[in-house]
């Protein structure tokens, strides 16, 4: 076979379109298309596949995704929602998702809101405009009812959807097993700390928590609950509520933190304030990030299987897309990681009292 025309870049540097590939082949576009998107029930020769291949490769042909939108064909892309780009929590949760689309063959892109919710709103329906195929939320918060555009599922979403599959943590089995561990070390003053309202996992942990304290006979104070309130993903987020519980005098032996980043500011203004962790306060995070386990001293956690929950939800998502039935919700299990930042409770009375 002798090419009819010549190479598509022999004489220009523009992008080389479906056109000009059928004439440098001397076939039918419509040919070229059936080819290349591998269409069922179409009896075309081996080798004239085997050319058209070839031949694409050779150019670099790459068929136009805007063409492919308007053929309502799919544009393997996945739109992914969350509040922030940055690392711990959603760093992971994202890997989970990117490693798996990639090895299936997609491509995603993500848009941060930080939780504004006319933002949170609007995206959905901009990237349907978009051409992606499928949404993917992590720790955004959804409007009850309300309908999405295009196939959706959510991590840690805990919003009730029609055709929308949640993945969450199982809160109930975290709570236990942190409070179960700092109950078996003695401590019975602890302090609590309640999430950001806007964070999506807050009313779920906080109501459980509450429900596995009343359980083991534990007090939830008002005194000794820190309510985070901050947009923001670094230590400081709890590092100015734990500077007040210290300087209101109230006796506690361990702290409760809502996630490890909290953790961390948490450790920074006891040792600010002269208290040794865990000699004085235990301290227990909540997620499990990468570096928590670097810290000094490394932290005692409930391990979220983040990556593991952004694979399953880009999964489920991938399923919906070849119309295969997927559950509303799946419960990931949680796991208790033992560190040295929990210790047995101690008295902190006369170490207060001689301050």
């Amino acid at each position: 076979f002798m090419p009819k025309a010549s190479a598509p870049h022999s004489h220009t540097t523009r992008r080389t379109s479906l056109k000009m590939l059928a004439e440098y082949l001397d076939l039918s576009p419509s040919t070229i298309s059936f080819v290349l998107n591998d269409a069922p029930g179409r009896s075309i020769p081996e080798a004239t596949r085997q050319r058209v291949k070839a031949a694409a490769a050779k150019f670099n042909y790459q068929p136009s995704m805007i063409a492919r939108t308007l053929q309502g064909k799919r544009m393997q892309t996945i739109g992914v929602l969350l509040p922030e780009l940055g690392e711990g929590y959603h760093s992971q949760v994202l890997s989970g998702v990117g490693d798996l689309l990639m090895r299936e063959g997609f491509f995603y892109f993500t848009v941060h809101h930080r939780h504004k919710k006319e933002l949170v709103s609007a995206y959905p329906e901009l990237l349907r405009s978009r051409g992606v195929d499928g949404i993917l939320a992590i720790d955004t918060h959804l409007e009850e009812g309300a309908p999405m555009p295009l196939p959706t599922v959510l991590v840690a979403g805990h919003t009730s959807l029609s055709k929308v599959t949640n993945v969450i943590l199982n809160h109930e089995l975290a709570a236990e097993f942190a409070l179960k561990h700092l109950y078996q070390l003695g401590h019975r003053k602890i302090a609590f700390m309640q999430g950001q309202p806007f964070s999506s996992d807050s009313d779920t942990r906080w109501a459980a928590t509450l429900h596995v304290a009343r359980d083991l006979g534990l007090t939830v104070r008002d005194e000794l609950t820190i309510h985070l309130e901050k947009d923001s993903h670094s230590p400081e987020i709890s590092y100015p509520g734990i500077r007040r519980l210290i300087r209101s005098h109230h006796i506690f032996t361990a702290v409760l933190c809502f996630n490890d980043v909290s953790a961390m500011g948490t450790i920074r203004a006891l040792h600010e304030a002269g208290l040794r962790v865990p000699d004085d306060v235990s301290v227990l995070g909540f997620d499990d990030i990468q570096s928590s386990q670097f810290q000094v001293p490394s932290l005692t956690t409930i391990r979220q299987p983040l990556q593991k929950m952004g694979s399953t939800a880009a999964r489920m998502l991938l399923k919906k897309l070849a119309d295969e039935t997927t559950p509303e919700l799946i419960r990931i299990d949680p796991e208790l990681i033992v560190r040295e930042s929990t210790a047995q409770a101690r008295s902190l009375q006369k170490k207060r009292a001689a301050r």
